[in-house]
Protein backbone atom coordinates (compact mmCIF):
# COMPACT_ATOMS: atom_id res chain seq x y z
CA UNK A 1 0.00 0.00 0.00
CA UNK A 2 1.55 3.73 -0.99
CA UNK A 3 0.60 5.68 2.06
CA UNK A 4 -0.65 8.90 1.10
CA UNK A 5 -2.67 9.98 4.87
CA UNK A 6 -1.04 10.37 8.24
CA UNK A 7 -1.13 6.82 10.24
CA UNK A 8 -2.70 7.96 13.14
CA UNK A 9 -4.41 4.40 14.52
CA UNK A 10 -3.52 0.73 14.99
CA UNK A 11 -5.51 0.05 11.93
CA UNK A 12 -4.25 2.29 10.00
CA UNK A 13 -1.23 0.09 10.71
CA UNK A 14 -2.41 -2.62 9.67
CA UNK A 15 -3.86 -1.30 6.87
CA UNK A 16 -0.34 0.19 5.64
CA UNK A 17 1.32 -3.23 6.09
CA UNK A 18 3.63 -1.78 9.04
CA UNK A 19 2.07 -4.49 11.28
CA UNK A 20 0.26 -7.54 11.01
CA UNK A 21 -3.15 -8.81 12.42
CA UNK A 22 -1.86 -10.48 15.53
CA UNK A 23 0.44 -7.62 16.34
CA UNK A 24 -2.47 -5.09 15.68
CA UNK A 25 -4.66 -6.99 18.63
CA UNK A 26 -1.93 -6.47 21.54
CA UNK A 27 -0.88 -3.23 20.06
CA UNK A 28 -4.08 -1.61 21.32
CA UNK A 29 -3.44 -1.55 24.24
CA UNK A 30 0.06 0.71 24.05
CA UNK A 31 -2.33 2.66 21.82
CA UNK A 32 -4.45 3.38 24.75
CA UNK A 33 -1.54 5.07 26.60
CA UNK A 34 0.73 6.75 24.16
CA UNK A 35 -0.25 8.62 20.83
CA UNK A 36 0.72 7.38 16.92
CA UNK A 37 1.21 8.87 14.28
CA UNK A 38 3.14 8.74 11.13
CA UNK A 39 3.17 10.98 8.29
CA UNK A 40 3.38 9.52 4.63
CA UNK A 41 6.84 10.61 4.33
CA UNK A 42 7.83 8.89 7.29
CA UNK A 43 5.59 5.70 6.30
CA UNK A 44 7.69 5.51 2.72
CA UNK A 45 11.03 5.08 4.48
CA UNK A 46 9.87 1.98 6.40
CA UNK A 47 11.74 -0.88 4.89
CA UNK A 48 8.56 -3.53 5.52
CA UNK A 49 11.33 -6.49 4.76
CA UNK A 50 13.24 -5.69 7.32
CA UNK A 51 11.96 -6.14 10.89
CA UNK A 52 14.97 -4.50 12.45
CA UNK A 53 14.31 -1.50 10.37
CA UNK A 54 15.44 1.87 12.10
CA UNK A 55 12.78 4.03 11.04
CA UNK A 56 10.00 1.68 12.16
CA UNK A 57 11.73 1.35 15.38
CA UNK A 58 11.62 4.96 16.31
CA UNK A 59 7.39 5.33 15.23
CA UNK A 60 5.82 2.07 15.13
CA UNK A 61 4.57 1.43 18.21
CA UNK A 62 6.04 -2.24 20.30
CA UNK A 63 4.61 -4.06 23.00
CA UNK A 64 7.68 -3.28 25.59
CA UNK A 65 6.77 0.06 25.96
CA UNK A 66 4.37 -1.19 28.57
CA UNK A 67 7.23 -2.18 30.50
CA UNK A 68 7.77 0.25 32.86
CA UNK A 69 11.10 0.43 34.95
CA UNK A 70 11.15 1.83 39.04
CA UNK A 71 13.77 4.21 37.94
CA UNK A 72 11.23 5.70 34.88
CA UNK A 73 9.23 8.86 35.66
CA UNK A 74 6.27 10.79 33.79
CA UNK A 75 8.20 14.07 33.83
CA UNK A 76 11.93 13.15 33.12
CA UNK A 77 13.42 16.20 33.53
CA UNK A 78 11.26 18.23 35.88
CA UNK A 79 9.61 20.17 33.06
CA UNK A 80 6.46 21.28 35.70
CA UNK A 81 9.05 22.04 38.57
CA UNK A 82 10.64 24.53 36.33
CA UNK A 83 7.19 26.01 34.80
CA UNK A 84 6.54 29.54 36.42
CA UNK A 85 3.60 29.82 34.25
CA UNK A 86 1.24 27.63 31.66
CA UNK A 87 3.82 27.01 28.62
CA UNK A 88 7.03 28.16 29.92
CA UNK A 89 9.69 26.35 31.24
CA UNK A 90 12.70 28.39 33.09
CA UNK A 91 15.35 25.79 33.71
CA UNK A 92 18.29 28.09 33.25
CA UNK A 93 18.86 32.02 33.70
CA UNK A 94 19.21 33.13 30.16
CA UNK A 95 16.96 30.90 28.37
CA UNK A 96 12.73 29.12 28.47
CA UNK A 97 11.03 26.96 26.12
CA UNK A 98 7.80 28.22 25.18
CA UNK A 99 5.94 24.91 25.05
CA UNK A 100 2.77 26.74 22.41
CA UNK A 101 1.26 23.66 21.20
CA UNK A 102 2.00 19.48 22.70
CA UNK A 103 1.31 17.99 19.06
CA UNK A 104 3.58 16.22 16.35
CA UNK A 105 3.27 15.64 13.09
CA UNK A 106 5.03 11.97 14.42
CA UNK A 107 5.26 10.65 17.61
CA UNK A 108 8.39 8.74 18.79
CA UNK A 109 8.28 6.13 20.61
CA UNK A 110 10.91 6.92 22.77
CA UNK A 111 9.76 10.73 23.66
CA UNK A 112 10.68 12.06 27.37
CA UNK A 113 7.40 14.02 26.97
CA UNK A 114 5.16 11.47 25.84
CA UNK A 115 3.09 11.55 29.09
CA UNK A 116 2.55 15.26 27.87
CA UNK A 117 2.03 15.36 24.18
CA UNK A 118 -0.84 14.16 21.47
CA UNK A 119 -4.30 14.11 21.52
CA UNK A 120 -4.40 13.09 25.14
CA UNK A 121 -1.60 15.62 26.50
CA UNK A 122 -1.79 19.42 27.27
CA UNK A 123 -3.42 20.31 24.05
CA UNK A 124 -2.68 23.79 22.75
CA UNK A 125 -2.15 26.93 24.26
CA UNK A 126 -5.53 29.79 24.41
CA UNK A 127 -4.83 33.07 23.80
CA UNK A 128 -5.12 33.96 27.32
CA UNK A 129 -2.01 31.65 28.26
CA UNK A 130 0.14 32.57 25.69
CA UNK A 131 -0.55 36.17 26.38
CA UNK A 132 0.67 34.93 30.13
CA UNK A 133 3.73 33.45 28.70
CA UNK A 134 4.28 36.41 26.54
CA UNK A 135 4.06 38.70 29.55
CA UNK A 136 6.55 36.24 31.85
CA UNK A 137 9.33 36.31 29.09
CA UNK A 138 8.83 40.55 29.08
CA UNK A 139 8.89 40.75 32.44
CA UNK A 140 12.16 38.69 32.90
CA UNK A 141 14.98 40.55 31.11
CA UNK A 142 17.82 38.03 31.93
CA UNK A 143 16.14 35.72 29.06
CA UNK A 144 18.20 35.99 26.23
CA UNK A 145 16.66 33.39 24.14
CA UNK A 146 13.42 31.45 23.36
CA UNK A 147 13.12 28.00 22.48
CA UNK A 148 9.80 27.10 20.97
CA UNK A 149 9.09 23.38 21.61
CA UNK A 150 6.54 21.09 22.19
CA UNK A 151 5.04 19.27 20.58
CA UNK A 152 6.43 20.20 17.39
CA UNK A 153 5.89 24.01 16.66
CA UNK A 154 6.23 24.01 13.20
CA UNK A 155 2.44 22.21 13.02
CA UNK A 156 1.30 25.20 13.34
CA UNK A 157 -0.08 27.15 10.78
CA UNK A 158 2.40 29.96 9.14
CA UNK A 159 -0.58 32.70 10.51
CA UNK A 160 -0.01 31.21 13.95
CA UNK A 161 3.62 31.36 14.30
CA UNK A 162 3.77 34.51 13.18
CA UNK A 163 1.16 36.02 15.28
CA UNK A 164 3.25 34.38 17.79
CA UNK A 165 6.72 35.97 16.64
CA UNK A 166 5.32 39.07 16.40
CA UNK A 167 5.20 39.82 20.13
CA UNK A 168 8.63 38.80 20.25
CA UNK A 169 9.73 41.49 18.12
CA UNK A 170 9.09 44.44 20.85
CA UNK A 171 11.02 42.43 23.75
CA UNK A 172 14.21 44.07 22.81
CA UNK A 173 16.26 41.58 25.66
CA UNK A 174 15.53 38.51 23.82
CA UNK A 175 18.41 37.95 20.65
CA UNK A 176 17.61 34.41 19.89
CA UNK A 177 14.97 32.71 18.56
CA UNK A 178 14.98 28.96 18.42
CA UNK A 179 12.39 26.03 16.63
CA UNK A 180 12.54 22.20 17.79
CA UNK A 181 11.20 20.43 15.24
CA UNK A 182 11.32 16.88 12.74
CA UNK A 183 9.31 19.06 10.09
CA UNK A 184 11.95 19.44 7.79
CA UNK A 185 12.45 15.14 8.15
CA UNK A 186 8.88 13.87 8.29
CA UNK A 187 6.82 16.61 5.97
CA UNK A 188 9.40 18.53 4.14
CA UNK A 189 7.06 20.24 2.01
CA UNK A 190 5.72 22.06 4.84
CA UNK A 191 8.83 24.17 4.69
CA UNK A 192 7.61 26.63 1.76
CA UNK A 193 7.84 30.18 1.36
CA UNK A 194 5.44 31.33 4.14
CA UNK A 195 6.82 29.04 7.17
CA UNK A 196 10.03 30.45 6.47
CA UNK A 197 8.88 33.86 6.43
CA UNK A 198 6.83 33.14 9.48
CA UNK A 199 9.78 31.67 11.22
CA UNK A 200 12.06 35.41 10.87
CA UNK A 201 8.93 37.10 12.10
CA UNK A 202 10.48 38.55 15.11
CA UNK A 203 13.29 39.91 13.48
CA UNK A 204 15.56 38.13 15.76
CA UNK A 205 18.41 35.84 14.79
CA UNK A 206 16.52 32.64 14.15
CA UNK A 207 17.85 29.12 14.92
CA UNK A 208 16.51 25.50 14.24
CA UNK A 209 17.72 22.55 15.88
CA UNK A 210 16.48 19.69 13.65
CA UNK A 211 15.56 16.26 15.00
CA UNK A 212 16.96 12.74 13.56
CA UNK A 213 18.95 9.66 14.07
CA UNK A 214 19.32 7.87 11.29
CA UNK A 215 20.99 8.80 8.17
CA UNK A 216 18.47 7.63 6.10
CA UNK A 217 15.92 10.14 7.28
CA UNK A 218 17.79 12.96 5.41
CA UNK A 219 16.71 12.15 2.30
CA UNK A 220 16.88 14.30 -0.95
CA UNK A 221 13.80 16.09 0.04
CA UNK A 222 14.78 16.60 3.97
CA UNK A 223 17.58 18.06 2.34
CA UNK A 224 15.99 20.21 -0.03
CA UNK A 225 14.10 21.39 2.61
CA UNK A 226 16.52 22.61 5.01
CA UNK A 227 18.35 24.32 2.47
CA UNK A 228 15.25 26.48 2.16
CA UNK A 229 16.10 27.50 5.41
CA UNK A 230 19.66 27.62 5.37
CA UNK A 231 19.55 29.69 2.09
CA UNK A 232 16.73 32.12 3.90
CA UNK A 233 19.30 32.97 6.59
CA UNK A 234 18.53 30.44 9.34
CA UNK A 235 21.04 28.57 10.84
CA UNK A 236 20.60 24.63 11.78
CA UNK A 237 21.92 22.45 14.84
CA UNK A 238 20.93 18.82 14.81
CA UNK A 239 19.69 17.19 18.10
CA UNK A 240 19.66 13.04 18.32
CA UNK A 241 18.82 10.97 20.58
CA UNK A 242 20.95 7.59 20.93
CA UNK A 243 18.93 4.43 20.05
CA UNK A 244 19.65 1.10 20.91
CA UNK A 245 18.41 -0.51 17.56
CA UNK A 246 18.47 2.83 15.60
CA UNK A 247 21.71 4.28 15.69
CA UNK A 248 24.18 2.82 18.42
CA UNK A 249 26.77 1.71 16.14
CA UNK A 250 30.13 4.35 14.88
CA UNK A 251 29.59 3.77 11.90
CA UNK A 252 25.59 4.90 11.83
CA UNK A 253 26.14 7.60 13.88
CA UNK A 254 29.28 8.63 11.53
CA UNK A 255 26.67 8.49 8.63
CA UNK A 256 24.53 10.92 10.02
CA UNK A 257 26.62 13.38 11.55
CA UNK A 258 28.43 13.73 7.83
CA UNK A 259 24.54 14.02 6.75
CA UNK A 260 24.23 16.67 8.97
CA UNK A 261 27.20 18.92 7.97
CA UNK A 262 26.67 17.81 4.04
CA UNK A 263 23.10 19.54 4.73
CA UNK A 264 24.71 22.40 6.15
CA UNK A 265 23.61 21.25 9.66
CA UNK A 266 25.78 21.62 12.45
CA UNK A 267 26.07 18.90 14.76
CA UNK A 268 24.91 19.69 18.40
CA UNK A 269 23.31 17.24 20.55
CA UNK A 270 23.20 13.66 21.39
CA UNK A 271 21.36 12.73 23.89
CA UNK A 272 21.52 9.72 25.97
CA UNK A 273 17.72 8.52 26.60
CA UNK A 274 15.69 9.92 29.17
CA UNK A 275 13.61 8.01 31.95
CA UNK A 276 10.30 8.01 30.10
CA UNK A 277 7.86 5.65 31.00
CA UNK A 278 8.20 2.18 28.67
CA UNK A 279 11.34 3.44 27.11
CA UNK A 280 13.96 1.19 28.48
CA UNK A 281 14.28 -0.78 25.08
CA UNK A 282 16.55 2.06 23.64
CA UNK A 283 18.39 2.72 26.25
CA UNK A 284 22.03 1.66 26.17
CA UNK A 285 24.25 2.03 29.06
CA UNK A 286 26.31 5.11 29.38
CA UNK A 287 29.55 3.32 29.45
CA UNK A 288 28.44 1.77 26.05
CA UNK A 289 27.58 5.32 24.42
CA UNK A 290 30.82 6.63 25.83
CA UNK A 291 32.67 3.79 23.49
CA UNK A 292 30.24 4.89 20.47
CA UNK A 293 31.00 8.23 20.76
CA UNK A 294 34.56 7.85 21.37
CA UNK A 295 35.36 5.37 18.16
CA UNK A 296 33.95 8.52 15.97
CA UNK A 297 36.84 10.60 17.28
CA UNK A 298 39.23 10.20 14.46
CA UNK A 299 36.88 8.32 11.77
CA UNK A 300 35.01 11.79 11.14
CA UNK A 301 35.74 15.54 10.58
CA UNK A 302 35.48 17.66 13.98
CA UNK A 303 32.86 19.47 12.22
CA UNK A 304 30.78 16.16 12.47
CA UNK A 305 31.44 15.49 16.18
CA UNK A 306 28.31 16.19 18.70
CA UNK A 307 28.52 16.63 22.38
CA UNK A 308 27.40 13.36 23.72
CA UNK A 309 24.68 14.99 26.97
CA UNK A 310 22.36 13.42 29.94
CA UNK A 311 19.54 15.89 31.05
CA UNK A 312 20.05 15.09 34.96
CA UNK A 313 16.78 13.97 36.15
CA UNK A 314 14.94 16.07 38.77
CA UNK A 315 15.49 19.30 36.26
CA UNK A 316 19.27 19.68 37.31
CA UNK A 317 19.84 20.25 33.59
CA UNK A 318 22.33 18.88 31.13
CA UNK A 319 25.50 17.35 31.25
CA UNK A 320 28.51 16.73 28.74
CA UNK A 321 28.71 12.95 29.91
CA UNK A 322 31.20 12.32 26.83
CA UNK A 323 33.99 12.16 29.49
CA UNK A 324 34.49 14.59 32.63
CA UNK A 325 30.87 15.13 34.17
CA UNK A 326 30.37 11.67 35.12
CA UNK A 327 32.36 8.91 37.52
CA UNK A 328 31.73 5.48 37.34
CA UNK A 329 30.72 4.28 41.28
CA UNK A 330 30.01 0.70 40.43
CA UNK A 331 27.12 -1.76 40.34
CA UNK A 332 25.54 0.10 37.29
CA UNK A 333 25.56 3.80 38.93
CA UNK A 334 27.24 7.04 38.19
CA UNK A 335 28.12 10.31 39.79
CA UNK A 336 26.97 13.37 37.75
CA UNK A 337 28.10 16.72 37.48
CA UNK A 338 25.54 19.47 36.49
CA UNK A 339 25.99 23.01 35.17
CA UNK A 340 25.95 24.52 38.50
CA UNK A 341 28.78 21.91 40.15
CA UNK A 342 25.99 19.43 42.63
CA UNK A 343 26.66 15.86 41.91
CA UNK A 344 23.76 13.52 41.07
CA UNK A 345 23.37 9.94 41.37
CA UNK A 346 22.51 8.65 37.96
CA UNK A 347 19.83 6.01 37.23
CA UNK A 348 18.20 7.71 40.84
CA UNK A 349 16.73 5.55 43.08
CA UNK A 350 13.00 4.35 41.97
CA UNK A 351 10.26 6.23 43.17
Amino acid sequence: MNVMRPIRTVDDLEQAGLIDGAEALSLEAVAERYAIALTPTIARLIDKADPADPIARQFVPDMAELVVTPEERADPISDHAYSPVEGIVHRYPDRVLLKAVHVCPVYCRFCFRREMVGPQGLGTLDGAALDAAFAYIRDHKEIWEVILTGGDPLVLSPRRLEEMLRQLADIEHVKIVRFHTRVPVVDPLKIDGALIAALKASGKTVYVALHANHPRELTAEARAACARLVDAGIVLVSQSVLLKGVNDDPDVLASLMKAFVETRIKPYYLHHPDLAPGTGHFRLAIAEGQAIVAALRGRISGLCQPTYILDIPGGHGKADIGKSAVRDIGEGCYSISDYRGGEHIYPPEGQ
